[in-house]
C-alpha cells in the first residue's frame, strides 16, 4: 500500500472568488488550473489563479472532507483559514 501525501487547497481567482480542491500534487495543480483544457470549469474563466493556502493531509477521504468543511465556510471564514498560515 503506498501513502500519497493529498492536500487541500485554496486559490484566489483573477475576479477575487476562492476555490477550494484537493490534488496529490500542489504545483502541477497550479499548472492544470492556469492552463488552457486542464484546469476546473470554474477557474477557467477566472484566470489566473494564485494558490492561497495548502494543508497536507493523510489521505483522500480526509482531504475530501476537509475540502467539504471548507466550502461550506463563508467568504470572511475562509480568509480566516487562509490568513492562520501567517499567524
Amino acid at each position: 500500500m503506498h501513502n500519497k501525501a493529498w492536500f487541500v487547497y485554496i486559490v484566489e481567482c483573477a475576479d477575487g472568488t476562492l476555490y477550494t480542491g484537493v490534488t496529490t500534487d500542489i504545483e502541477r495543480r497550479m499548472d492544470e488550473h492556469n492552463s488552457d483544457r486542464l484546469g476546473a470549469k470554474y477557474t477557467s474563466a477566472r484566470r489566473p489563479v494564485n494558490l492561497r493556502y495548502s494543508e497536507r493531509c493523510d489521505d483522500r477521504s480526509f482531504a475530501c472532507k476537509r475540502e467539504a468543511e471548507i466550502k461550506k465556510l463563508k467568504r470572511n471564514q475562509k480568509w480566516a483559514v487562509i490568513n492562520s498560515l501567517n499567524s
